[in-house]
């Protein structure tokens, strides 16, 4: 891998537990957990971020790293630990919530995405407030018109859909120029996709929008007949 991912808490118990999920989708990437001061409180610590993008700089050969982070003060700390190391210009914090843009980033970078790309599927997922044409059901009703491609895919896998599978489709979708739908939620949010009750013999229909849309449609496919790797 040429992409390390470097995760930084207040709590090494939330750095340790975001890296654990991320790496069950992506177990080719190397991830850094840091988390908590030197002596074992609650807080971040400046030596300590500095050693992981050190590290991480060294087995990404040469690439870089993508930072996420937790709280407002943990952006200071990557920001400073950036200027005290070797290679600063290689580290790309992330504007991303924690972790679903861990997970964006981790499954981009498992399928030989550049740290930049990384970067940017992480910062493309969407969280928070609904998007309006999920709330809606389409985006044809918010005048987006017909999608530019579409597909309705049967799930082989065994458990549907869960948490893995939704961060393969997010993380995916994430990394390109396409606006998707997967059954009317945005397909680049993990949770909105863990929301949709889908097992087994179910099926997922994609309706994208953009210059990927092809590319899009044709990307959630290919995980469904492979199972998400499940079988």
């Amino acid at each position: 891998m040429t992409v390390g991912l470097v995760v930084i808490s207040h709590s090494p118990k939330i750095a340790e537990g975001a890296v654990e999920l991320a790496a069950q989708m992506a177990p080719d990437v190397r991830f850094y957990p840091v988390g908590g001061t030197d002596d074992g409180r609650i807080g971040t610590d400046l030596e300590k971020t500095v050693a992981a993008f050190e590290t991480g700089l060294g087995e990404a050969s040469g690439d870089g790293v993508v930072v996420l982070t937790d709280l407002g003060s943990a952006v200071m700390t990557a920001e400073s630990a950036a200027e005290f190391c070797s290679e600063p210009e290689k580290v790309f914090l992330a504007d991303a919530p924690l972790v679903e843009g861990l997970v964006a980033a981790a499954v981009a970078a498992q399928g030989g995405a550049a740290a930049a790309a990384a970067k940017a599927a992480a910062e493309a997922v969407r969280f928070g407030p609904e998007p309006a044409f999920a709330a809606s059901g389409s985006m044809e009703s918010q005048g987006k018109g017909e999608p530019t491609e579409s597909g309705e895919f049967e799930l082989i896998n065994p458990m549907g859909m869960h948490a893995r599978p939704a961060a393969k489709i997010a993380g995916g979708l994430a990394g390109l120029d396409v606006e998707a739908t997967v059954n009317g939620v945005d397909g680049t949010s993990i949770m909105e996709l863990m929301t949709l009750a889908v097992g087994k013999g179910g099926k997922l229909r994609v309706e994208a929008w953009g210059n990927d849309a092809s590319k899009a449609v044709d990307y959630v496919r290919r995980l469904v007949e492979e199972g998400f790797g499940e079988i």
